[in-house]
């Protein structure tokens, strides 16, 4: 399991899935299936699409749920004329914690660069959030042995400019391209070898006290049957969770991996 100093986070993103009624249902059910001792081991996030965030905020406050409300993606501008997108000032004004950037699904789909992707992260941070910055390589990346070397320069583009000690309070999410919504998934030593990878790179950039304190989520068709021996290595600090979080009782049973761990 993670590091005692790393309180692992267990995240849930919901994609373009849930009504704001159906986000609701989901919210309390889950309230109701996890207690004070999930957590105290485990943060845990939701991350539902951008017109259930009000809906999800009022039922985490109203019922003093102590799960953290996050965002699926942001636009980097406090304000302008952008159609569509939503600015960090948005979001925080909902209280949100925690903001995805540089999804895979971002990057692949939707043209991301690191570039792109750095300045949403600093543009997070300014807002007081916390980005959780995701990284991963395709299949054939992998296969032709570039994944590491993939995923460093998207670490070093991604993160560029920010501090040693920002860095250590971030998140960061290794999500193979290969695994994501494919029922495949990584081994748990392929998944520890990679956030283990990530964690070098930050010490050699940012040093051993940030690489100490950064938590690393693994993500990739996560489920509650992988999730217990996926958390028990030592590199990885949660989970950036998809499909199997749009189920209450799924997500809760993730988020309840320390139960099931030796």
């Amino acid at each position: 399991m993670a590091s005692n100093d790393r309180k692992p986070l267990i995240s849930g993103n919901w994609k373009m899935n849930h009504n704001h009624f159906e986000a609701i249902q989901t919210i309390q059910k889950l309230a109701y299936a996890l207690d004070k001792d999930d957590y105290q081991a485990v943060d845990v996030s939701v991350h539902p699409p951008f017109t259930d965030l009000r809906s999800v905020q009022t039922v985490i406050q109203a019922d003093d749920i102590p799960v953290a409300l996050g965002a699926q993606n942001v636009h980097q501008a406090a304000n302008g004329a952008f159609t569509g997108e939503i600015s960090p000032t948005m979001l925080q004004k909902l209280d949100v914690t925690y903001v995805i950037v540089g999804h895979s699904e971002r990057r692949e789909l939707f043209g991301e660069t690191d570039e792109i992707v750095n300045a949403k992260a600093k543009a997070v941070l300014a807002a007081g959030m916390t980005p959780i910055v995701c990284c991963g390589e395709t299949l054939a990346e992998r296969n032709a042995g570039h994944a590491e070397s993939k995923v460093a320069g998207q670490i070093s583009g991604s993160l560029a400019g920010l501090d040693a000690v920002t860095i250590g309070d971030l998140v960061i999410a290794y999500e193979p391209i290969w695994a994501i919504g494919t029922g495949e998934t990584a081994t748990p030593d392929d998944a520890q070898q990679m956030c283990a990878h990530i964690r070098s790179l930050v010490m050699s950039e940012w040093g051993s006290t940030t690489a100490a304190s950064v938590r690393i989520q693994y993500g990739g068709s996560v489920k509650p049957g992988n999730a217990s021996e996926l958390m028990g290595q030592p590199d990885i600090d949660g989970a950036l969770v998809g499909g199997a979080s749009l189920d209450a009782g799924d997500f809760a049973r993730i988020v309840k991996f320390p139960l099931y761990q030796a």
